[in-house]
């Protein structure tokens, strides 16, 4: 019985790359999606890609606490290493049951992200992650492990090599190879090391206790201490420098029972909750919130209607203006800042662009009033969710000691949009009604990426009493953001918030605290590439369905740290308003007038009736119930965009349930009677007014000195200021003039008049290349195995043709035009060199069709296609083997 031959291990990471399926393939360049920009020629280059420094630490960043400590167990075993060996480093003598059981899943993790390769009998850690990982004095490995012996003896005589093993009691030996092997022999020895250890001082113990765990370094003087001499005899403690001794890896881990971390931790820590709500009392409160947010951000654009403030020279908000803006809107700066960042994040606030440069309303704000308030609030809850820009950076300082302002450069920060998802995402585990103890939302995002702390640029960040890495922050940020927003309810995430997400709707759940029934985020992310494989082997083709299918497995359900690709968030996001809106009250047709010039409005208001009301009246408080107070200045402003005194009388009897008071009927006639019998109008500016008393007694007061008036005529007064400063003048000496056009005409003010030209929201700043769609996909993992496929297809020997190394093929003209010729008649493949018009030199593995007019027409199986090929750019040409396949 024939039996079959086991495939030889891969010597490299290409050969193991060249081994795996289309499947396994797609799944490294998802996870690492800067691996596929540009896309790579072959595997080689794949490989060789993945192993630079950038990408490797890309890649480590990504990896969770339990999958990091397992690669960092590899860069201090030996190379390769066996699986049993890796697993006494991670579980130690003793074993670990949870260590044990979530090793398999890790390891699996960085093979699929080609930061490991090989089997179990021989796994490599790939060399830059080594070099990253492995302890040095520079760079303390976060085991607290210290050099080998033969690192640590590198520099030591071979007479005091064999000194060090008198003392241990082992023979000499020959060389200082041997030497090194018989003593790191020893230290590896479970029973030799207790011998030895046995006959130790106790002050000695205490040395090697202290440096057991990290860091394994000393300080000795030279004339050391007799427990400290009795350390160096014995070659326990080995000089690094000067002065310096350290402990040998061998010596620690047999002190630690073969362990490489002090406290593995497999198991994520629990998000577990501070409080509980039944859930119709959080929607409730997330519905009022939104309700909330909708008026703030209303409040703010409609303050900012005819010009708001002014923009910096160096771009964004002055700090005056952000305090009057906080002023205006009853909050605390911090949180004035959020309502500015986000309504310009949604693209309703940006600069008008002007000389003189100011922000305002843009057109997109007027078309997102016109919608419904659920399908609003989502507009404004999505654009937070993906956003970089952050406003709780602003008030601190960059690198350059330069203070952060609202709407200016400097806020953007990619992992925000990550970090809020996966944020959210954590709150979506816990029961229904649960508001979590936000530092286990910290601790269980530091285990996810425990490599994110802060870089250079978030070192930067100086905000005052602040000693949190920027995702920490941006954590915290977002459990308060998300409260203001109506994303959460009390502190516990609400139904429309969880919809926002795409998160599934939460299960029972018997003991959802219980960190051993805690799922790794990775191990709920994504199948086992032996589910995914099924039956294709290596280097089978993965149509676009079955991409695609795959793509539908691992996302199911959110991934646990990025953001839904936009057209799922865009669903998500219509999911949202229309779990909102059943949630919100609605809008009411009436308000109550009493007689103290108030109006109380019982909830929020129909948009016509809210338009007219801010009108005709100022906002006194807000709250469940907004007041609303009549005053002079508010009865002139709706008597300046239009109205009558006629038309205020019928609105407040249509909408008031009250009887209309008379102190306000009398307040508008009063108003009424003297608005527009002055009319300003552009001299630079003039007065005019039927009644010449009217103008003497404006020329008689005082107050009117320094608008330089002049009489023209017996009922014109002409002026040196222009006419919005005549009309300023005007009405503070008590007159209530109106604005008139050249023609005579009244002017009407509308509140809404200044928009800005149309803007685009900004756009978020990505970190790294963005996730490859499965077309893309598909398309670069055929352009690869192709790009594979001509540069490892086997060649005919030709010392004249074929060059060694794998070059391309290099033939005259003539021979060229007769290698192809004879490929056309017998119908089999050629290997060519080929240099397009752009001089990109390339190999390719083509069928020829046929020949003429100086072009060969062939089957390209580089690009899997037909395509044609200028005879006077092919470099050369070379038969395949006869083997080739």
């Amino acid at each position: 019985m024939s039996t079959e031959e086991k495939p030889a291990p891969p010597r490299s990471l290409a050969e193991a790359l060249r081994g795996r399926d289309d499947v396994s393939l797609a799944a490294l360049l998802r996870s690492r999606p800067d691996l596929v920009t540009p896309v790579p020629t072959d595997l080689t280059q794949l490989a060789t890609r993945a192993g630079t420094r950038a990408s490797v630490v890309r890649a480590l960043e990504r990896l969770d606490r339990f999958t990091l400590q397992t690669a960092e167990a590899l860069a201090v075993a030996a190379d390769p290493a066996t699986y049993e060996e890796l697993s006494g480093l991670m579980a130690g003598d003793d074993g670990d049951p949870d260590v044990t059981a979530a090793l398999p899943h890790a390891l699996e993790v960085l093979r699929e992200q080609a930061l490991v390769w090989g089997g179990d009998d021989r796994l490599r850690l790939v060399r830059t992650a080594r070099e990253l990982l492995v302890p040095s004095p520079q760079h303390p490995s976060p085991t607290g492990l210290g050099p080998t012996v033969r690192e640590a003896a590198a520099g030591m005589s071979p007479g005091r090599l064999q000194e060090i093993l008198g003392a241990v009691g082992l023979p000499s030996t020959h060389d200082p190879v041997s030497a090194v092997d018989a003593l790191t022999g020893l230290f590896t020895d479970r029973d030799g090391m207790a011998a030895l250890l046995a006959g130790a001082p106790a002050d000695s113990v205490q040395v090697l206790e202290r440096l057991v765990w990290g860091p394994p370094y000393g300080q000795v003087t030279h004339d050391p201490a007799p427990h400290l001499r009795w350390l160096l005899d014995r070659g326990l403690l080995l000089p690094a420098a000067p002065g310096t001794v350290v402990l040998p890896r061998e010596v620690a881990l047999r002190l630690r029972s073969g362990r490489a971390h002090r406290t593995p931790e497999p198991l994520p820590p629990a998000v577990t909750a501070a409080a509980t709500y039944r859930p119709q009392v959080v929607d409730g409160a997330a519905a009022g919130q939104a309700l909330g947010a909708l008026a703030t951000v209303e409040e703010l654009l409609k303050d900012w209607d005819e010009g708001g403030p002014a923009v910096l020279r160096a771009g964004g908000l002055s700090v005056r203006d952000l305090k009057r803006t906080a002023v205006a809107l009853d909050v605390p700066e911090p949180v004035a800042a959020f309502w500015i960042e986000l309504a310009y994040a949604a693209g309703l606030l940006a600069s008008d662009g002007e000389a003189d440069e100011r922000y305002a309303a843009t057109p997109a704000y007027d078309e997102w009033r016109e919608l419904p308030p659920a399908e609003r609030w989502a507009r404004l809850a999505e654009a937070w969710l993906l956003a970089t820009r952050t406003s709780g950076l602003v008030g601190s300082r960059d690198a350059k000691d330069r203070a952060l302002s609202a709407l200016g450069a400097g806020l953007d920060r990619s992992a925000a949009p990550e970090v809020r998802h996966r944020v959210l995402a954590l709150l979506a585990q816990l029961p229904e009604g649960a508001a979590p103890d936000p530092e286990s939302v910290l601790a269980r995002l530091r285990w996810e990426r425990p490599l994110r702390g802060p870089r250079r640029d978030e070192r930067a960040d100086r905000t005052e009493g602040s000693t949190e890495d920027l995702r920490a922050r941006l954590a915290r940020w977002t459990l308060a953001e998300a409260e203001l927003l109506g994303v959460t309810g009390r502190g516990a995430l609400a139904g429309p918030g969880r919809a926002l997400i795409g998160a599934p709707a939460p299960e029972p759940q018997p003991q959802p605290h219980s960190p051993s029934q805690s799922p790794s985020p990775s191990q709920s992310q994504s199948p086992s590439r032996a589910e995914e494989r099924g039956a294709g082997g290596p280097g089978d083709k993965l149509p676009v369905h079955h991409l695609h299918h795959l793509h539908h497995l691992r996302h199911r359900t959110p991934p646990p740290s990025e953001p839904l690709p936009p057209t799922e968030q865009a669903a998500a996001t219509a999911a949202a308003a229309r779990v909102l809106a059943p949630l919100l009250p609605e809008p009411l047709d009436h308000v109550l007038l009493q007689a103290d010039l108030t109006a109380v409005a019982p909830g929020p208001l129909q948009r016509p009736l809210a338009e007219l009301l801010d009108v005709v009246a100022d906002v006194e408080s807000k709250g469940g119930a907004t007041v609303y107070r009549f005053t002079p200045g508010s009865v002139r402003r709706a008597l300046d965009s239009g109205r009558t005194a006629a038309d205020l009388h019928s609105f407040l009897a249509r909408y008031s349930r009250t009887p209309v008071p008379q102190p306000l009927t009398y307040l508008i006639d009063d108003v009424a009677r003297r608005h527009g019998r002055l009319r300003v109008g552009a001299a630079s500016a003039y007065v005019r007014c039927d009644d010449d008393a009217t103008l003497d007694e404006i020329l008689a007061d005082k107050r009117a000195a320094n608008l330089g008036l002049r009489r023209l005529a017996p009922t014109v007064l002409a002026a040196r200021t222009d006419p919005a400063g005549l009309l300023e003048g005007l009405r503070a000496m008590g007159f209530a003039p109106a604005a008139e056009s050249a023609g005579g005409d009244v002017l009407i003010a509308r509140a809404d008049a200044r928009r800005t030209p149309p803007r685009t929201a900004p756009e978020p700043v990505p970190e790294g290349p963005p996730v490859p769609d499965d077309a893309l996909l598909t398309a670069a993992i055929r352009a690869i195995r192709a790009g594979d496929l001509a540069a490892t297809a086997p060649r005919k020997p030709d010392a004249g043709t074929t060059p060694a190394g794998g070059e391309p093929p290099r033939t005259g003209s003539a021979e060229t035009l007769a290698t192809v010729q004879a490929a056309v008649l017998t119908g089999e493949a050629v290997w060519i060199g080929y240099v397009n018009a752009e001089g990109a030199a390339s190999q390719r593995v083509i069928a020829p069709v046929r020949v003429e007019g100086g072009f060969v027409t062939a089957y390209d199986h580089t690009a899997d296609e037909v395509r044609t090929f200028a005879l006077h750019r092919i470099t050369g040409v070379a038969e395949l083997a006869d083997d080739a396949g």
